[in-house]
């Protein structure tokens, strides 16, 4: 990686990565403000995940960074078996929609004032999943990466979640 010549500028992208994903949190809470809890229990297309399973996803996926990140331990790890480890209705008993949005909320509000508070350069520093060898010799397996991973890993989810949208147009 080059030097870190222009801070501005790098600042700057990295704030612009925080918006993307502070964006996409929004359009992902508006969607589950929309409609009444139980039509979240709706899967995206035959055969395929439900809304409430997503959210749930999602909530693990972003707790995950907590610790990845050097925060601290995760807020939510009794979803993990639930939401990431098994399929969306291989376990019977979930939590509630309105609980979901709730973890979604502390979750997002914990995770920004982590992200703001960093400095520029502990973006670049390596992420707890990489050994200090390993990034010895791949400075790219840092904070930020692994942040972006994630704000692609929603963006994924939003367009599935696009198609349940576009599910009550079709009825």
């Amino acid at each position: 990686m080059k030097n870190l010549e222009n801070t501005s500028n790098t600042t700057l992208a990295i704030e612009l990565v925080i918006n993307a994903w502070a964006n996409q949190n929004q359009i992902i809470t508006a969607f589950f403000s929309k409609y009444d809890d139980d039509y979240y229990l709706n899967s995206v297309a035959p055969e395929r995940n439900r809304g409430i399973y997503l959210l749930g996803h999602l909530i693990v996926a972003n707790d995950n960074l907590i610790p990845l990140l050097g925060f601290g331990d995760k807020l939510f790890p009794q979803l993990e078996e639930i939401f990431w480890f098994n399929p969306d209705k291989k376990i019977e008993v979930i939590p509630s929609i309105s609980k979901l949005k709730a973890n979604w909320e502390k979750l997002n509000e914990f995770l920004t004032v982590h992200f703001t508070a960093m400095e520029t350069g502990q973006w670049f520093e390596r992420h707890t999943k990489v050994a200090e060898e390993d990034f010895l010799l791949d400075k790219k397996r840092n904070k930020l990466n692994a942040f972006l991973g994630r704000v692609t890993h929603q963006n994924y989810h939003i367009g599935q979640l696009a198609l349940l949208q576009k599910k009550e147009v079709a009825d």
